[in-house]
C-alpha cells in the first residue's frame, strides 16, 4: 500500500485542490490510506523507507583547518606572504619569521572571531520530540519519534512536545503553545472541523505542528508530514539556503584592501622598470627595496585594530544588556536603516493587562502596564476612583472575574510579579487585585472548566451564604446565553445591539474582550451543568485587555526615527491589534497594514513595494518575514530583524543584524542571531545603534590615523629608490611601526566617546565608502607631510657621517612621534582637539605611556638593537622629533580649519 507524499513534498498531488486543513478527518485518513487504528508494522517500515526518518538533515561543515586557511584569502595577506617568500629565498631568516608571524596572527584573529559552528540548525533539531505515543496495529505503543511516518496515529497529552505535523482527529479542550512558530502571544485553541477558506499558518486551527507544545487538553492526530516536510523542516531548509551576510564594514575593508593592493602593484612595477631597466640597479638590492615598499604600504595592524575597537564595543554593549555574537555586528548596528521588530515581548510587555471595563452604568479605565497589581480603576467620564460599596455592578463584575478563574497571582523572590495559568485569566486576576475588593465568606461548590468547544468557564460559589453561578468567556457566546443585564437600577432586559456597538469601538483600539455574567442559584444547588447556564443568566460587563506597549519602547522608537531609522512591526498577531499597538508606539505608518495572506499572493515586485510602503505586517509566516527582509535588502536597506521564536530564525539569519530575545527567545533564534538582548527590550536596540555609530566613527578615525603613516613610509622608500639613497627603514622596522606602535596608538582612539548629535544624523548611505573624498585628501596630505619631514631630516643627517643604523633609528623615532601627535588631530574630525574633553579619554594617556616604553626598549635595549638594526639615541633627538611632530600637528589643524569653513563637503 502506497501513501501520497505529505504536504511539503515536491511531488505532492492535489486532492480537489485542497490542503490538509481543508479536508475532513475522513478525507484525511482516506488520503493517507490509514484508519484510527493506525497502520501495521510492515506498512510503517515501507513508509519509513519511502519518506525517511522523522529528523532534520544536517549540513556538512568545513573542517577547522580549512576554515583557518580561508582567513589567508586576502589581497593584503598575499603581499605579506610574497614578501616572506622572497626573504626566505634570500636567506633573511629573522625577517621571514616576523613577516609570517604577522600573517598568522591576522588569520588567527579572524578565525577566533568567526562563528565557528552553524549551531542554529542543530538547535532546531533539538526542538524535535524524542518519543511519541502512537497507535499501530490497533494497540498503543511508545516509539522513537524519528520512526514516525505519514499515516501514523499519535496521541497527545498536556505538556507533550508535538513530534510531527498532524491533522487532528479528535480534541478535547485542546490548547497549544505555538509562539515559537507563529509569534502569537496567546495559546491557540484547536478543533477538528475542516476550514473552507485559504488561511495562514497561525489560523490553521485543526493542525498541530512539530516542535510546538500542548498547553492543555488531550488530542489524537494523524501524521501528515515528517522531517524535512514539516513546517519546522521548511524553516530548517530556509536557514540552510541562506548565505552568510557580509557586513558593510567588511565589504568596505575588502574594497580598501584591493585599492591598496592595486596602488602597491603599480608602484612596484614602475620602480622595478625604473631602477632595474633604466638605472641598472642590482637585483638583490632592488628586491630588498621593493619588499620594504610592500611591507611599508600594507597596514598589517588594521585587522587587529578593527578587532580591538569592535571588541571594546562588544564589552560596552554587554554592559547595556546587548550580547554581540559576531564582532562586525557592532559596526553594522550603526548603519541600520530599517529595524523589523516582533511585537510581543519586544515592543510590548508580553503581559496581558486589562485596560478597560465596560458596564451598563458606564465604562472604566484601568491603569497599570504589567502583572504587578498596581494601578487605579477610574471612571472614564470623570476620572474619579469609584467606591465599590456604592458601585454594585462594578463590584459584581470584580467578584465574577475573581472567582470564575483558575489562575494565581504570584511574586517571586526578586519581587517580580507573575501569574500561573493562562494570560487571559491572569489579567482578570490582576484586575481583581487592583480593585482590592474583599470577599470574606466564599466557598466554591462546583465548576465547569474552560473548554474550547464552549468558549466559557463557569463556577458555582457560595458567597456570604448565597449560592451564585459565575460565567466568563467569549462575549458572543455569553450574548447568546444571557436574557438580562445588570444595571445600577437593577436587572433589565439584555440589549445586545448596544453591547456589540460598544465592544466594537474598543476592539478597534486593539483590545481583546472577555465577558462576565452571573445568576443566583437555589440554596440546595451544589453541582453545575451546562444546562444551568441556558436560562436566567444576567450579563454584567466586558473586560477589554491587551498586551500593552513598553513605555521605554515608545521613546526608543522615537529616537530611532529621529536617527533616520524606520521601524516596522512584523507580527503573527491579528491586524487590528497590531495597528492599534503601532499607533500607541508611534510607528510611522500605523494607520494602514498588510497581512500575511495578502503577502502570500504578491509577486516579488509587489512585495518589494509593500515592504517599503507599510510599517505594520500582521498574521505573517516565517517565509513572509524572510521575503520581507530580502525585499528590503534588495532595495538597498541595511536591515535589523528581531525575534524570539523558531519562526523568526530564517529572517534573523538573513538580516544584516539578527537580534534575538535573551529571556523568552529559543536557542534556535539565539544561535541564528548576531545580537542577543538580555532584557528583551526594544530600547536596548536603540542604545546599541548609538554605540554602533560611535564605534564606526572611531573606526573611521583609526583608518584616517593609520593610513597616512603607511603612505609616509612608502613614499620615503620610493623617494630613496628614485634618488638612489639608502633605504630609510628595513622591513622589520616597518613591521615594528605597523604592528607595535600603530596598534598601540590606535587603541587610544577606540576609547573616544561618541560625538554630539550622533543620533540626529541620518544613517550613512548603503554602500558608501569608509573613506570619502575628504578622507582620501587627509590621508594624502598628512602622508606627504610626514614623508617630507622625515626625508628632509634624513637628507640633513646623511652627509654628516652618521651610521645607517643611527639614521634609521632617528627616522623611526620621527615617524612614531609624528604618528603619536597626529593621533590627537584624529580625535575629532572638524574641531580643535585639545581641551578638557581630551582628559576624559584615559586611553590616550595609557597608550602614550606604553608607546614610550616600547620606544625606549627598541632604542636602548641591546637585544632589540641587534634584532631590529637600531642604535641608541642621545636625549635631545627626542626633543627634535617632538618638535617636528608639533609642527605637523599645527599644519593639520590649519588644514582642518580651512576645510571645515571654506570647503563644501
Amino acid at each position: 500500500m502506497n501513501t501520497h507524499p505529505p504536504k511539503g513534498s515536491s511531488d505532492s498531488p492535489q486532492v480537489s485542490e485542497k490542503t490538509w486543513y481543508q479536508l475532513s478527518t475522513e478525507e484525511t485518513l482516506a488520503r493517507l490510506q490509514t484508519t484510527e487504528q493506525g497502520i501495521n508494522a510492515e506498512e510503517a517500515t515501507q513508509r519509513l523507507q519511502q519518506y525517511g526518518p522523522n529528523a532534520l538533515p544536517e549540513k556538512k561543515r568545513k573542517s577547522a583547518f580549512l576554515r583557518f586557511i580561508a582567513h589567508f584569502n586576502d589581497v593584503l595577506i598575499y603581499i605579506l606572504l610574497a614578501a616572506a617568500a622572497l626573504k626566505f629565498i634570500m636567506a633573511h631568516w629573522v625577517d621571514t619569521i616576523i613577516i609570517l608571524a604577522v600573517a598568522v596572527i591576522n588569520a588567527l584573529i579572524g578565525y577566533i572571531q568567526e562563528n565557528s559552528a552553524e549551531k542554529s540548525l542543530k538547535s532546531i533539531q533539538n526542538m524535535l520530540s524524542s518519543r511519541a505515543l502512537v497507535i499501530r496495529d490497533g494497540t498503543t505503543q511508545t516509539i522513537d519519534a524519528d520512526q514516525l511516518v505519514p499515516g501514523d496515529i499519535v496521541q497527545l497529552r498536556p505538556g507533550d512536545k508535538i513530534p510531527a505535523d498532524l491533522r487532528l482527529i479528535s480534541a478535547h479542550n485542546l490548547r497549544v503553545e505555538e509562539a515559537i512558530l507563529t509569534g502569537e502571544s496567546t495559546v491557540v485553541e484547536k478543533h477538528t472541523q475542516p476550514i473552507a477558506n485559504e488561511v495562514m499558518i497561525g489560523d490553521r486551527s485543526n493542525l498541530l505542528f512539530s516542535g510546538t507544545t500542548i498547553s492543555a487538553g488531550t488530542a489524537t492526530g494523524v501524521v501528515i508530514a515528517t522531517g524535512p516536510a514539516t513546517e519546522l523542516g521548511h524553516i530548517n531548509q530556509m536557514m540552510s539556503n541562506i548565505d552568510v551576510q557580509r557586513t558593510p564594514l567588511l565589504v568596505q575593508i575588502d574594497r580598501l584592501g584591493k585599492a591598496i593592493f592595486g596602488l602597491i602593484l603599480i608602484m612596484m612595477v614602475f620602480l622595478f622598470i625604473f631602477s632595474f631597466v633604466l638605472r641598472d640597479m642590482p637585483l638583490g638590492e632592488l628586491l630588498i627595496s621593493l619588499i620594504s615598499l610592500a611591507v611599508a604600504s600594507v597596514p598589517e595592524g588594521l585587522p587587529a585594530i578593527i578587532s580591538i575597537i569592535l571588541s571594546l564595543g562588544v564589552q560596552t554593549m554587554a554592559r547595556k544588556r546587548a550580547i554581540i555574537r559576531k564582532l562586525p555586528t557592532v559596526e553594522t548596528l550603526g548603519s541600520m536603516t530599517v529595524i523589523c521588530s516582533d511585537k510581543t515581548g519586544t515592543l510590548t510587555m508580553n503581559e496581558m493587562t486589562v485596560k478597560a471595563v465596560l458596564l451598563a452604568e458606564g465604562n472604566y479605565r484601568v491603569e497599570g502596564e504589567s502583572y504587578e497589581p498596581v494601578g487605579q480603576i477610574v471612571e472614564e467620564s470623570t476620572g474619579k476612583k469609584p467606591d465599590l460599596a456604592h458601585s454594585p455592578v462594578l463590584a459584581k463584575f470584580i467578584t465574577a472575574v475573581e472567582l470564575c478563574n483558575d489562575s494565581q497571582l504570584v511574586k517571586d523572590s526578586k519581587g517580580h510579579w507573575g501569574i500561573t495559568g493562562g494570560p487571559t485569566e491572569g489579567a482578570l486576576k490582576v484586575l481583581a487585585a487592583k480593585a482590592d475588593y474583599k470577599l470574606d465568606d466564599v466557598r466554591q461548590l462546583d465548576k465547569i472548566p474552560f473548554d474550547s468547544q464552549y468558549k466559557y468557564m463557569a463556577t458555582c460559589h457560595q458567597v456570604n451564604g448565597e449560592n451564585q453561578i459565575f460565567l466568563t468567556g467569549a462575549p458572543d457566546v455569553l450574548f447568546s446565553l444571557c436574557q438580562y443585564e445588570m444595571t445600577s437600577q437593577g436587572v433589565v432586559a439584555f440589549r445586545r445591539d448596544l453591547w456589540e456597538t460598544e465592544m466594537a469601538r474598543y476592539a478597534r483600539q486593539g483590545l481583546r474582550m472577555v465577558a462576565a455574567a452571573y445568576k443566583t442559584a437555589t440554596a440546595d444547588q451544589t453541582t453545575l451543568d451546562h444546562s444551568d447556564l441556558q436560562q436566567e443568566m444576567v450579563f454584567i460587563g466586558i473586560a477589554g485587555m491587551m498586551d500593552p506597549p513598553r513605555p521605554e519602547a515608545i521613546e526608543a522608537i522615537a529616537r530611532c526615527q529621529k536617527a533616520g531609522i524606520r521601524v516596522k512591526m512584523i507580527t503573527g498577531d491579528h491586524q487590528e491589534t497590531a495597528m492599534a499597538i503601532g499607533v500607541m508606539l508611534g510607528i510611522g505608518n500605523s494607520t494602514d497594514s498588510v497581512t500575511g495572506y495578502e503577502l502570500e499572493h504578491m509577486d516579488d515586485r509587489q512585495l518589494a513595494a509593500a515592504a517599503l510602503h507599510y510599517d505594520i505586517f500582521a498574521r505573517t509566516s516565517p517565509e513572509h518575514k524572510l521575503r520581507l527582509v530580502k525585499a528590503l535588502q534588495d532595495k538597498g536597506e541595511v536591515v535589523g530583524m528581531t525575534g524570539d521564536g523558531v519562526n523568526d530564525a530564517p529572517a534573523l539569519k538573513q538580516a544584516d543584524v539578527g537580534i534575538a530575545m535573551g529571556i523568552k527567545g529559543t536557542e534556535v533564534t539565539k544561535e541564528a542571531a548576531d545580537m542577543v538582548l538580555t532584557d528583551d527590550n526594544f530600547a536596548t536596540i536603540a542604545n546599541a545603534v548609538e554605540e554602533g555609530r560611535r564605534v564606526y566613527d572611531n573606526l573611521k578615525k583609526t583608518i584616517l590615523f593609520l593610513l597616512p603613516t603607511n603612505l609616509a613610509q612608502g613614499l620615503l622608500i620610493v623617494i630613496a629608490i628614485l634618488v638612489g639613497a639608502v633605504i630609510p627603514l628595513t622591513p622589520i622596522q616597518i613591521l615594528w611601526m605597523n604592528m607595535a606602535t600603530s596598534t598601540t596608538l590606535s587603541f587610544g582612539l577606540a576609547f573616544e566617546p561618541g560625538e554630539k548629535g550622533m543620533m540626529s544624523r541620518k544613517p550613512r548611505a548603503p554602500g558608501s565608502s569608509v573613506l570619502d573624498g575628504h578622507g582620501i585628501w587627509r590621508i594624502g596630505f598628512v602622508g606627504i607631510l610626514i614623508a617630507c619631514s622625515a626625508f628632509l631630516l634624513e637628507a640633513y643627517m646623511q652627509p654628516r657621517g652618521y651610521s645607517t643604523e643611527f639614521i634609521r633609528t632617528v627616522l623611526l623615532q620621527t615617524l612614531v612621534t609624528a604618528q603619536w601627535v597626529y593621533m590627537f588631530n584624529c580625535r575629532v574630525t572638524d574641531r580643535f582637539p585639545i581641551g578638557r574633553a581630551m582628559f576624559v579619554n584615559k586611553g590616550l594617556w595609557l597608550v602614550t605611556g606604553v608607546l614610550i616604553l616600547l620606544q625606549l626598549a627598541i632604542i636602548y635595549l641591546p637585544i632589540m638593537n641587534t634584532l631590529f638594526g637600531t642604535a641608541p639615541l642621545p636625549a635631545y633627538y627626542w626633543g627634535i622629533t617632538l618638535l617636528i611632530g608639533i609642527m605637523i600637528f599645527v599644519i593639520v589643524e590649519i588644514e582642518k580649519f580651512v576645510i571645515a569653513r571654506f570647503v563644501k563637503r
